[in-house]
């Protein structure tokens, strides 16, 4: 969907990526325009060295494209839906520098400017990555919709960077104001983080994960993957195998644990996931494995993928959608050879197994209790 948001500094025209023309949910929200305002109408010097971090779809880093910002994103879609933006915008050339969460962040930030993530712990982990290059005259200002700024998500500013306030709300969205203290005494990073896997759940039981900040149940094994890790296919001989969504992997490396001839694709729009899963596969398998960060398998050759393993999130930021899911199941379609599967877990109330009837023309309940299904569906 193109909309067009209106700023201090003009108007621009912003799309989600990948661009929907059906997908009814805007590329940026009030609390983008309250921020982009406020800095306006301060008279915040936007000088030296601006940060952008967590920008969803790139509205703070197109809109403030002629500052030269800095961009730090977990989204590879949304990293690419800045790319276009900006080039809508005719501002591509004008020098936004867009880094991933797994990047270095600039030594020294004269202005950081922080879209509150979903995730506390990605929160977290990015505020003690930025609090070195932070100094006294940095100007600090969060910004997020009310529902997603909570005590905690103040408490963290005020641990790691220093004394923070809130604005009133407007239009349900609110800005946090952060005072850099450069002597305040912060504990480590403690991500990422690591723990053991419980006993019943397969080749990967007793085995280490490795959870960057963000990835979902980062501190513990979820019930819908424990769920799946007791109904995996069998996979045999030197098949390829896709993770789709990895998260931190265990999947993957499960499939890579049972069958040592596998070749398998980690795959997720996620950096931190990504960098989760090469963590966790390491740190238990040695075979042939791929990392991938991207749009699911769309880059993946037609007809090159025997078995796709998916868990697919039916939330993007706050809005709930099954626009993920659609086009993961799309992707894995094309991507499978003739008789490959697709094994799919969801809750069981959102009817993944019509949409696979749609698409594949098939689709098999593998496993099922109160809460979660495991579906199959074969290519034809």
């Amino acid at each position: 969907m193109n909309d067009r948001m209106t700023t201090p500094w003009g108007e621009y025209a912003l799309a989600r990526f990948p661009e929907d023309p059906r997908d009814r949910l805007r590329a940026w929200d009030a609390a983008d325009t309250y921020l982009l305002r406020h800095l306006a109408e301060s008279g915040t010097p936007l000088t030296g060295s601006v940060v952008v971090v967590g920008d969803r779809w790139g509205a703070l880093t197109t809109a403030l494209a002629a500052h030269r910002p800095t961009q730090i994103t977990d989204s590879f879609l949304g990293q690419e839906a800045t790319r276009a933006n900006l080039a809508r915008a005719g501002a591509e050339d004008a020098g936004a520098r867009l880094l991933t969460t797994q990047d270095a962040p600039p030594g020294r930030i004269d202005v950081l400017l922080v879209r509150v993530p979903k995730s506390l712990a990605l929160l977290e982990d990015q505020l003690h990555r930025l609090a070195p290059g932070v100094h006294e005259g940095t100007v600090v200002v969060g910004t997020g919709m009310v529902k997603e700024i909570h005590t905690s998500t103040l408490h963290l500013f005020e641990r790691i960077i220093g004394p923070t306030r809130t604005s009133l709300a407007e239009k349900k969205a609110r800005l946090i104001f952060c005072t850099p203290y450069p002597g305040l005494a912060r504990e480590a990073n403690p991500w990422p983080y690591s723990y053991r896997l419980p006993d019943g759940v397969g080749p990967v039981s007793g085995r280490t994960v490795v959870n960057h900040a963000g990835v979902f149940c980062a501190d513990r094994l979820d019930i819908g993957t424990r769920f799946f890790l007791q109904h995996l296919p069998r996979s045999r001989g030197a098949e390829r195998v896709a993770d789709l969504g990895c998260g931190n992997g265990v999947l993957g490396t499960a499939v890579a644990l049972a069958n040592p001839e596998a070749e398998v694709l980690f795959v997720d729009e996620s950096y931190q996931a990504v960098a989760s899963a090469e963590a966790t596969y390491r740190a238990n398998a040695d075979g042939k494995a791929q990392f991938r960060v991207g749009d699911g398998l769309a880059d993946v050759p037609a007809g090159s993928v025997d078995l796709v393993l998916n868990n697919p999130p039916f939330h993007s930021h706050m809005a709930t959608t099954d626009t993920t899911a659609w086009r993961m199941f799309t992707g894995a379609r094309r991507a499978l050879r003739p008789g490959g599967e697709l094994w799919v877990i969801g809750n069981r109330h959102l009817g993944y197994h019509l949409k696979l009837r749609r698409l594949f023309g098939n689709s098999e309940l593998v496993a099922g209790d109160a809460k979660f299904v495991i579906l199959r569906a074969v290519r034809t």
